[in-house]
């Protein structure tokens, strides 16, 4: 009654390790570049050669290694990269002889079946889908069941008993899904001394090959194939291809900027307005034109008379350069300017004043881009002045980029005084 109910609890563990194999779901590992999926179920078959003597010692049998045949299959779960759960089944023969060399036994393994924990020693791997050589040990606990026979003499039939399975070996990468195994087990018998007594030292082993084959999408690698040294070279490699590509879209924006930049602030029909905010291109040389570029209706003659400039007029320039606002990385006046910059239009029409405006950044970001932006925002203000009734020939409009700092720009507030237009009257 025991035995049957032993027998039971054995096959339902196994039967219930494989009955999962078309229930479960694909796993994912999760990389720096996102998840991939990986095969964790595999199947596989293998034979080889059953011996009563072990590598443990204790050569005291003639056995008849090449004429004892076993066979098997298993089931297997892939835990982890490095760890797995697997299910054997082993059937065969194990044969010797007396020390006469006269009279043959046989201990035949009807069936038996192992429920063994797989640990993979290490992945030697160039990529994270085939491996090269995974080196493995392996131990659990099995139930076998087993026959006896000496020459003609039966000695026992369906013997049952618990038998612990240990085992080192190496599989072999071929392909995503299909590895080469190869193994030798040692499998100590632990009940049942009647079994115990035929095997020589209550031990047998068995050297097989075998062919491992991953279930699930054939274009998913297997996970106990996935090696995190190959994956972080792969990734790494796809990182510096990444990287190469925007390096050489900033190289082509760089050069598309230069490009723009020296057509923006170019003057080709010399009227002191920047292509960029000339909106009458092509005007005659010589011809009076407002901040926009267009002639003047009622061009004026300029007669040039010494000027005074009194502490007044400059501390109304001074106010200008301090309440001076634009948005952040762009050549727009803010509003709150418009005040203070409004009172420097009415000084220049009053007095007829030149004005002379200069714009200044700080160093951070490539010179070129702080060249056209302090041009930008010098133009600006002249634009606004010349819309306040300004002169347009009596403002100049410059950009020095970084050129000129006042202060040093290794700190925040450095780098605020760097970032400036200066009003010169003259």
């Amino acid at each position: 009654m025991n035995s049957k109910i032993t027998k039971s609890t054995m096959l339902v563990a196994l039967l219930g390790l494989s009955s999962q194999l078309f229930a479960q779901e694909t796993p994912t590992t999760t990389s720096r570049f996102g998840k991939q999926s990986l095969r964790t179920w595999s199947v596989g078959a293998h034979g080889g050669i059953l011996s009563q003597n072990t590598f443990l010692g204790g050569q005291s049998v003639k056995a008849r290694e090449f004429k004892s045949i076993g066979y098997g299959a298993f089931v297997k779960k892939q835990i982890l990269p490095a760890l797995g759960l697997q299910a054997d089944f082993l059937r065969g023969e194990v044969k010797t002889l007396n020390t006469t060399s006269t009279i043959e036994q046989v201990n035949s393994i009807n069936w038996s079946g192992s429920l063994t924990a797989v640990l993979n020693i290490a992945n030697f791997s160039l990529n994270t889908e085939n491996a090269v050589l995974i080196p493995y040990v392996k131990a659990g606990a099995g139930y076998m069941s087993s026959d006896s026979q000496v020459g003609t003499v039966q000695s026992f039939t369906d013997r049952e008993g618990w038998f612990i399975p240990t085992g080192v070996g190496f599989k072999l990468g071929v392909s995503k899904g299909i590895n080469l195994d190869f193994g030798y087990d040692i499998n100590f018998i632990k009940s049942s001394p009647t079994v115990k007594s035929v095997y020589n030292e209550s031990r047998f082993s068995y050297a097989h090959a075998g062919l491992e084959f991953a279930l699930g999408n054939k274009e998913n690698s297997q996970l106990q194939n996935y090696s995190a040294i190959a994956d972080l070279r792969k990734q790494s490699a796809e990182e510096s291809a990444e990287l190469r590509r925007a390096l050489s879209t900033a190289e082509q924006n760089a050069a598309r900027d230069r490009e723009q930049y020296a057509k923006d602030l170019a003057d080709d029909d010399n009227d002191g307005v920047a292509n960029k905010f000339d909106k009458c291109p092509g005007t005659p040389s010589g011809t009076v034109v407002d901040g926009s570029g267009c002639p003047l209706a009622a061009p004026k003659t300029i007669i040039k008379e010494t000027t005074v400039i009194t502490e007044a007029d400059r501390k109304v320039v001074k106010d200008a350069i301090s309440n001076l606002e634009f948005d952040l990385g762009k050549s727009t006046i803010r509003s709150k300017s418009y005040a203070s910059l409004n009172r420097v239009a009415g000084l220049l029409v009053e007095k007829n004043f030149s004005l002379k405006l200069a714009g200044h950044t700080d160093n951070t970001g490539g010179r070129e881009l702080n060249l056209r932006l302090s041009k930008e925002r010098a133009e600006s203000v002249k634009a606004y002045l010349v819309s306040q009734g300004a002169n347009a020939s009596r403002i100049e409009a410059t950009g020095y980029g970084p050129d000129q700092p006042i202060s040093t720009n290794k700190t925040a507030a450095g780098r605020q005084e760097n970032r400036r237009v200066e009003f010169t009257l003259y």
